[in-house]
């Protein structure tokens, strides 16, 4: 059983899903990873935190505030 983490950083595949992972990531917002970005950049969504160059992360507590 998957369980969103109450605090912390999460990486968009925990947000989102990955169906082809072993074991698959449930979606929390069952949506693509474009609608996703393009919710980012219109302000639907939270913005997210560049910790390095391919490493961009959201804030936990922000992400669960959208599906609660």
């Amino acid at each position: 059983m998957h369980t969103f983490p109450q605090t912390g950083f999460v990486r968009l595949r925990q947000i989102i899903g990955d169906p082809k992972a072993n074991p698959p990531i449930p979606a929390v917002l069952p949506i693509s990873k474009s609608s996703f970005w393009a919710g980012v950049k219109s302000g639907r969504y939270p913005q997210a935190t560049k910790l390095g160059p391919r490493t961009t992360v959201w804030n936990a507590a922000d992400i669960r505030a959208l599906f609660e």
